[in-house]
């Protein structure tokens, strides 16, 4: 799916046809992150509305990397003492312990897009779509080249027969439409959460345990 240029409108029946890449739907998206309303200690710090506690209380879940080579993963973290603000962060967001959260170049790069607006073809800062975003993230952090919408790039993987497979870097697919197509793609973290393009919240973090997500699953897979 690339970009439109011009100032062409098309009907919304006829959009539809011509861009199946992501799904139309707006749902009430449920994040990850919960803004926190309440004031805060001071050994708390706030970063995009999640309160992150020094003393780091997470629960404990098992780390499995993906295989495919990354540039720049950081550092190992010593102690919870030595860990970055977006360490925090996304330790929160993934439910994950903090040292388990290292991969940079991977977080810095989902930090600069999210909250970027949904737009179905858009491929900047200034609008993504599902399929654009995936294909942006996999080039920048896992330098593997992917091209199309969220069909083609479902033709493009290899299937993962059982969701427990999934590892970091994988691509979940998702049939948001009376026809059962397939239409959105995001891209999974660890511990059942994905990123993606939503089209109510732009690019953000979300679980796929969650209603909406379980109902329009259609299927993961890998690229080699």
């Amino acid at each position: 799916m690339t970009g439109r240029t011009g100032k062409t409108y098309l009907t919304l029946p006829l959009a539809a046809l011509l861009f199946t890449g992501c799904a139309l739907l707006k749902p009430k998206q449920q994040t990850v992150a919960k803004e926190e309303k309440e004031a805060a200690p001071a050994d708390i710090e706030f970063i995009d509305g999640i309160a992150i506690a020094r003393d780091g209380k997470t629960s404990k879940h098992e780390y499995k990397g993906r295989n495919t080579p990354v540039k720049n993963v950081p550092y190992a973290v010593g102690g919870i003492e030595e860990a970055r603000p977006w360490q925090f962060k996304y330790a929160q967001l993934l439910d994950l312990p903090v040292e388990n959260v290292v991969n940079e170049k991977l977080y810095s790069f989902i930090e600069e897009w999210w909250g970027t607006p949904y737009r179905l073809g858009g491929a900047t800062k200034s609008g993504i779509d599902c399929s654009n975003f995936v294909n942006t993230l996999m080039g920048t952090v896992f330098q593997i080249s992917l091209a199309g919408n969220s069909i083609q790039l479902y033709n493009q993987v290899q299937r993962l027969s059982k969701r427990k497979e999934l590892q970091l870097g994988d691509l979940v697919f998702f049939a948001i439409n009376r026809k059962k197509r397939i239409s959105h793609v995001g891209i999974y973290l660890e511990n059942d959460r994905f990123v993606h393009a939503s089209s109510s919240a732009g690019v953000i973090i979300s679980d796929l345990r969650e209603p909406y997500w379980v109902r329009y699953y259609a299927g993961a897979g890998r690229i080699n």
